[in-house]
């Protein structure tokens, strides 16, 4: 068959970035020109792996907006537009819809369940995800029922130490993940191989699996030693305006197969 072809759907950065939601950070002033041109690079790193970068028009008064893997989970078979948490998030959601339903059928959590796509961690046909303090359970059991019959498994994790369970734990490869003990229970992932993060970098465990390279903040550079020595191929960005907004690498972009 034809090779697989990976699209990047990301968002551009809002003039509102400033106004952004906060749950486990302190606001500090982010630096808007700056995290403008931050983003850009991370367009250009992802166009470097190959990927065909697609660039959702942002709207006004969506200050969240560049952090698009939150609106929605792509699997092969479905795209699943998600219910964020926070109810200022809500809005963004139809604009990526739109762009979305080029490439994949939709279908939708709906009220009273919410789901943040940063809450749900793909490893094969199980779905793990996040129990944290924009995913609930009824919107979790929404996702079970949508997955089902495509031959996927949810696996409900609590996250209560950080804002979503890819705070704590992403995939760096296809059989191995990159993991804050410290943030989730390591017992739930015991049939996959983890790196630990530094304990120096609790916030380190955030990576983007594009292809057979990861895409990794440049902040931290002692697990990104520890993904090396692991011989995995990691391309860095500096994503410090977006991390002040409590995003991070796999928040900026919605990998897509086609």
């Amino acid at each position: 068959g034809k090779a697989t072809v990976l699209t990047a759907i990301t968002r551009d950065v809002n003039e509102s970035l400033g106004g952004c939601e906060l749950t486990f950070m302190p606001r500090v002033a982010i630096d808007l020109p700056l995290a403008r041109q931050q983003h850009a690079e991370y367009q250009a790193t992802l166009s470097s792996l190959g990927c065909d970068v697609v660039a959702v028009p942002t709207e006004i008064g969506l200050p969240d907006s560049v952090f698009i893997e939150d609106t929605a989970l792509v699997l092969d078979e479905v795209a699943i537009m998600c219910q964020p948490g926070a109810a200022s998030r809500r809005p963004e959601v139809a604009g990526v819809a739109d762009v979305l339903r080029q490439y994949r059928l939709l279908e939708s959590i709906r009220l009273p369940g919410t789901l943040d796509g940063g809450d749900l961690l793909r490893v094969g046909n199980v779905i793990y995800a996040g129990l944290s303090t924009r995913s609930n359970r009824a919107g979790i059991e929404q996702l079970r029922a949508i997955t089902a019959e495509f031959g996927y498994t949810v696996q409900a994790i609590e996250t209560t130490k950080c804002l979503h369970l890819k705070s704590a734990a992403t995939q760096v490869a296809s059989d191995t993940l990159l993991i804050n003990p410290d943030w989730t229970d390591k017992e739930a992932f015991r049939n996959i191989d983890l790196i630990e993060v530094d304990e120096q970098e609790p916030d380190a465990a955030n990576a983007l699996l594009v292809g057979d390279s990861i895409i990794y903040s440049s902040a931290f550079p002692r697990t990104q030693a520890r993904l090396a020595q692991s011989g995995l191929e990691v391309a860095t960005v500096d994503v410090s305006e977006l991390q002040k907004a409590e995003g991070a690498v796999t928040c900026c972009s919605l990998i897509v197969a086609t």
